[in-house]
């Protein structure tokens, strides 16, 4: 099966095709922009098909990562990957950063259960534990650092993810405080995942931090 993953959840704007058959990456291409993920997604998933000399038509599977992360970004992913699935009429589905997180570290780090810990602001953490198989422990869930750490404690588990890096005081040379989804990752992670009737959704854990200014408002009639 030919699965095109994209990832606009973060600062990266990926795109990658995956032959899930020879269980081979074809092409990987990410571009780190911070912002602008719906101006240079199309322009990334097109270079990805270019270096893995494959036509659109050829997509069998469309994965996104579908958060939590940026609101923006993770809309501008899902967005899209429906589209495309629609467009070929082939299956989607949605992959968590915090999978990607974890599935990155066991990669690194077999036998060995993990809690994901990203950086919310707010002081909170989005968080959830897997095992060593990289089976879910826990749900996602926007925790306190005091309960993240609890929870790591009480699995007897190591942590990864920017809040882990940020609270180690890593230097902003070694560190710039963000967390990276590997798309390679996040595309054998979809391989793996079920066919789901359901089309993939936002994945968010909190509102966002931007809100309407409401004493600006025009009254409705």
């Amino acid at each position: 099966m030919i699965i095109l993953a994209i990832d606009t959840a973060g600062v990266d704007c990926s795109a990658a095709l995956y032959d899930s058959a020879a269980g081979k990456m074809l092409s990987e291409v990410t571009e780190t922009i911070g912002k602008g993920h719906a101006e240079r997604l199309m322009s990334v998933i097109d270079e990805a098909l270019a270096a893995a000399s494959l036509p659109l038509k050829a997509v069998e599977r469309v994965a996104v990562v579908i958060g939590p992360g940026s609101f923006t970004g993770i809309r501008v992913g899902v967005a899209a990957a429906r589209g495309f699935a629609l467009a070929l009429g082939v299956e989607s589905v949605g992959v968590t950063t915090l999978e990607a997180l974890a599935l990155k570290f066991l990669g690194e780090h077999p036998d060995q259960p993990v809690v994901v810990a990203m950086d919310a602001k707010r002081n909170e953490i989005y968080t959830q534990a897997f095992s060593a198989k990289g089976e879910a422990l826990s749900q996602p869930a926007a925790l306190s650092p005091e309960d993240a750490s609890e929870l790591a404690q009480s699995l007897s588990a190591a942590m990864t993810g920017s809040w882990v890096e940020h609270s180690l005081g890593k230097g902003v040379a070694e560190y710039d405080g963000r967390d990276r989804f590997d798309i390679a990752v996040v595309a054998r992670i979809a391989a793996e995942k079920p066919a789901d009737a359901q089309r993939p959704k936002p994945l968010y854990l909190r509102g966002p931090d931007a809100k309407p200014q409401t004493g600006f408002a025009l009254a409705r009639s």
